[in-house]
Protein backbone atom coordinates (compact mmCIF):
# COMPACT_ATOMS: atom_id res chain seq x y z
CA UNK A 1 0.00 0.00 0.00
CA UNK A 2 1.19 3.30 -0.89
CA UNK A 3 0.85 6.54 1.17
CA UNK A 4 -2.20 7.70 -0.64
CA UNK A 5 -4.02 4.53 1.52
CA UNK A 6 -3.52 6.34 4.54
CA UNK A 7 -3.47 10.25 3.52
CA UNK A 8 -7.18 10.20 2.54
CA UNK A 9 -8.64 10.59 5.94
CA UNK A 10 -5.86 12.32 7.75
CA UNK A 11 -7.45 16.12 6.42
CA UNK A 12 -10.22 14.98 9.42
CA UNK A 13 -7.73 13.31 11.96
CA UNK A 14 -5.29 16.21 12.13
CA UNK A 15 -7.69 19.09 12.26
CA UNK A 16 -8.25 17.96 16.22
CA UNK A 17 -4.69 17.22 16.39
CA UNK A 18 -3.52 20.71 15.44
CA UNK A 19 -5.77 22.20 17.94
CA UNK A 20 -3.67 20.52 20.52
CA UNK A 21 -0.66 22.04 18.85
CA UNK A 22 -1.45 25.46 19.02
CA UNK A 23 -1.85 25.68 22.56
CA UNK A 24 1.80 26.03 22.71
CA UNK A 25 2.28 28.99 20.33
CA UNK A 26 -0.32 30.87 21.82
CA UNK A 27 1.52 29.98 25.96
CA UNK A 28 3.15 33.95 26.89
CA UNK A 29 6.59 34.13 25.31
CA UNK A 30 9.75 36.42 27.73
CA UNK A 31 9.79 39.73 26.72
CA UNK A 32 11.28 40.58 23.20
CA UNK A 33 11.19 36.85 22.48
CA UNK A 34 8.33 36.83 19.33
CA UNK A 35 10.58 39.91 17.38
CA UNK A 36 13.34 36.97 17.04
CA UNK A 37 10.94 34.33 17.02
CA UNK A 38 10.58 32.31 13.87
CA UNK A 39 7.97 30.62 12.43
CA UNK A 40 7.87 27.68 10.32
CA UNK A 41 5.78 25.44 8.25
CA UNK A 42 5.08 21.99 8.36
CA UNK A 43 3.09 19.40 5.97
CA UNK A 44 1.25 16.50 8.66
CA UNK A 45 -0.16 14.93 6.23
CA UNK A 46 2.95 14.17 4.66
CA UNK A 47 5.05 13.89 7.58
CA UNK A 48 2.81 11.29 9.46
CA UNK A 49 2.77 9.00 6.54
CA UNK A 50 6.80 9.44 5.75
CA UNK A 51 7.45 8.20 9.15
CA UNK A 52 8.67 4.53 9.74
CA UNK A 53 5.31 3.84 11.92
CA UNK A 54 3.00 5.79 9.33
CA UNK A 55 4.75 3.28 6.27
CA UNK A 56 4.53 0.43 8.77
CA UNK A 57 0.90 0.91 10.05
CA UNK A 58 0.07 1.65 5.67
CA UNK A 59 1.69 -1.57 5.09
CA UNK A 60 -0.64 -3.59 8.13
CA UNK A 61 -3.95 -1.57 6.88
CA UNK A 62 -3.51 -2.88 3.80
CA UNK A 63 -2.44 -6.48 4.81
CA UNK A 64 -5.98 -5.87 7.00
CA UNK A 65 -7.99 -5.20 4.27
CA UNK A 66 -6.87 -7.11 1.67
CA UNK A 67 -8.88 -10.31 1.26
CA UNK A 68 -12.28 -7.53 1.84
CA UNK A 69 -10.94 -5.55 -1.20
CA UNK A 70 -10.62 -8.96 -3.52
CA UNK A 71 -14.09 -9.93 -2.49
CA UNK A 72 -15.47 -6.78 -3.88
CA UNK A 73 -12.92 -6.54 -6.80
CA UNK A 74 -14.02 -10.20 -7.55
CA UNK A 75 -18.08 -9.16 -7.18
CA UNK A 76 -17.78 -6.05 -9.30
CA UNK A 77 -15.94 -8.50 -12.29
CA UNK A 78 -19.24 -10.91 -11.99
CA UNK A 79 -21.09 -7.79 -12.43
CA UNK A 80 -18.88 -6.44 -15.33
CA UNK A 81 -19.54 -10.19 -17.09
CA UNK A 82 -23.07 -10.27 -16.90
CA UNK A 83 -23.25 -6.81 -18.12
CA UNK A 84 -21.14 -8.19 -21.10
CA UNK A 85 -23.05 -11.76 -21.47
CA UNK A 86 -26.82 -9.27 -21.94
CA UNK A 87 -25.01 -6.81 -24.56
CA UNK A 88 -23.73 -9.83 -26.59
CA UNK A 89 -27.09 -11.63 -26.31
CA UNK A 90 -29.46 -9.03 -26.91
CA UNK A 91 -32.26 -10.10 -28.82
CA UNK A 92 -31.20 -13.49 -28.76
CA UNK A 93 -32.63 -13.90 -25.54
CA UNK A 94 -36.42 -14.86 -24.49
CA UNK A 95 -37.74 -12.23 -22.44
CA UNK A 96 -38.13 -14.53 -19.17
CA UNK A 97 -34.02 -15.02 -19.55
CA UNK A 98 -33.42 -11.33 -20.12
CA UNK A 99 -35.74 -10.57 -16.72
CA UNK A 100 -34.09 -13.13 -14.72
CA UNK A 101 -30.47 -11.83 -15.49
CA UNK A 102 -31.17 -8.35 -15.00
CA UNK A 103 -32.49 -9.21 -11.90
CA UNK A 104 -29.81 -10.64 -10.89
CA UNK A 105 -27.39 -7.81 -12.18
CA UNK A 106 -29.57 -5.60 -9.46
CA UNK A 107 -28.82 -7.69 -7.03
CA UNK A 108 -25.46 -7.96 -7.19
CA UNK A 109 -25.09 -4.17 -7.72
CA UNK A 110 -27.06 -4.24 -4.40
CA UNK A 111 -24.48 -6.18 -3.00
CA UNK A 112 -21.53 -4.27 -4.06
CA UNK A 113 -22.78 -1.16 -3.25
CA UNK A 114 -23.53 -2.68 0.49
CA UNK A 115 -19.79 -4.20 1.00
CA UNK A 116 -18.27 -0.55 -0.91
CA UNK A 117 -19.97 1.03 2.21
CA UNK A 118 -18.91 -1.33 4.90
CA UNK A 119 -15.99 -1.39 3.68
CA UNK A 120 -15.42 2.30 3.50
CA UNK A 121 -16.73 2.99 6.72
CA UNK A 122 -14.01 0.73 8.48
CA UNK A 123 -11.04 1.86 7.02
CA UNK A 124 -11.78 5.55 7.20
CA UNK A 125 -12.09 3.96 11.32
CA UNK A 126 -8.74 1.90 11.42
CA UNK A 127 -6.94 4.56 9.28
CA UNK A 128 -8.32 7.48 12.23
CA UNK A 129 -7.00 4.98 14.68
CA UNK A 130 -3.56 5.48 13.19
CA UNK A 131 -3.28 9.15 12.89
CA UNK A 132 -4.64 10.04 15.51
CA UNK A 133 -1.92 7.27 17.43
CA UNK A 134 1.07 9.18 15.45
CA UNK A 135 -0.32 12.44 15.31
CA UNK A 136 -0.58 13.12 19.35
CA UNK A 137 2.99 11.60 19.27
CA UNK A 138 4.28 13.73 16.63
CA UNK A 139 2.55 17.18 17.77
CA UNK A 140 5.02 16.65 20.96
CA UNK A 141 7.77 16.19 19.15
CA UNK A 142 6.71 19.14 17.05
CA UNK A 143 6.16 21.41 20.14
CA UNK A 144 10.12 19.91 21.92
CA UNK A 145 11.19 20.61 18.36
CA UNK A 146 9.87 24.13 18.36
CA UNK A 147 10.78 25.68 21.67
CA UNK A 148 14.28 24.42 21.30
CA UNK A 149 14.80 26.18 17.87
CA UNK A 150 13.31 29.32 18.51
CA UNK A 151 9.97 29.09 16.68
CA UNK A 152 7.03 31.28 17.70
CA UNK A 153 4.49 29.59 15.17
CA UNK A 154 4.73 26.25 12.88
CA UNK A 155 1.91 26.34 10.52
CA UNK A 156 0.46 23.32 8.87
CA UNK A 157 0.37 23.71 5.26
CA UNK A 158 -1.65 20.41 4.64
CA UNK A 159 -4.73 22.18 6.56
CA UNK A 160 -7.18 23.30 4.32
CA UNK A 161 -7.86 26.19 6.52
CA UNK A 162 -4.27 27.30 6.31
CA UNK A 163 -4.14 30.69 4.34
CA UNK A 164 -0.77 29.77 3.13
CA UNK A 165 -0.25 30.99 0.21
CA UNK A 166 3.71 30.70 -0.22
CA UNK A 167 6.04 29.22 2.36
CA UNK A 168 9.84 28.97 1.18
CA UNK A 169 11.57 25.65 1.73
CA UNK A 170 13.97 27.33 4.38
CA UNK A 171 11.08 27.72 6.66
CA UNK A 172 9.21 23.95 5.94
CA UNK A 173 10.43 21.88 8.70
CA UNK A 174 8.87 18.39 8.17
CA UNK A 175 11.86 16.46 7.41
CA UNK A 176 13.08 17.67 10.80
CA UNK A 177 10.29 16.58 12.42
CA UNK A 178 10.05 12.99 10.47
CA UNK A 179 13.65 12.48 11.21
CA UNK A 180 13.02 13.46 14.95
CA UNK A 181 10.05 11.23 15.21
CA UNK A 182 11.91 8.03 13.93
CA UNK A 183 14.57 9.11 16.20
CA UNK A 184 11.80 8.86 19.34
CA UNK A 185 9.34 6.32 18.07
CA UNK A 186 11.64 3.74 16.52
CA UNK A 187 9.71 0.68 15.21
CA UNK A 188 11.32 -2.35 16.35
CA UNK A 189 12.68 -4.82 14.59
CA UNK A 190 10.06 -7.66 13.33
CA UNK A 191 7.53 -4.93 13.37
CA UNK A 192 7.04 -5.37 10.05
CA UNK A 193 4.87 -9.02 10.31
CA UNK A 194 1.44 -8.38 7.96
CA UNK A 195 -1.85 -7.96 10.54
CA UNK A 196 -4.13 -10.88 10.48
CA UNK A 197 -6.67 -9.83 7.49
CA UNK A 198 -9.39 -8.47 8.68
CA UNK A 199 -13.20 -10.60 8.59
CA UNK A 200 -15.69 -9.72 6.10
CA UNK A 201 -19.09 -8.59 7.77
CA UNK A 202 -21.87 -11.36 7.74
CA UNK A 203 -23.79 -8.76 5.52
CA UNK A 204 -21.59 -9.84 2.22
CA UNK A 205 -17.64 -6.23 2.85
CA UNK A 206 -6.42 1.55 -1.73
CA UNK A 207 -10.27 2.68 -2.18
CA UNK A 208 -13.86 0.89 -2.72
CA UNK A 209 -13.96 -1.02 -6.17
CA UNK A 210 -15.41 1.30 -9.12
CA UNK A 211 -19.17 0.83 -9.29
CA UNK A 212 -20.00 -0.43 -13.12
Amino acid sequence: MNSRFVVRTVALAVTGIMSTAAAWAQSPASPGSAAAGKVGVISIRQAIVTTAEGKLASAELQSQFASRQNEIESLNKQINDLQQRLQASANKLSQEEEARLRQQGQRLTQRLDRMNTEYQEDVNAAQADVIDRIGRKMVDVLDRYSRENGYVVVLDSSAQNTPILFASTQVDVTQDIVRLYDQAYPVKAGAATPAKPAAPKPAASQPPAAKP
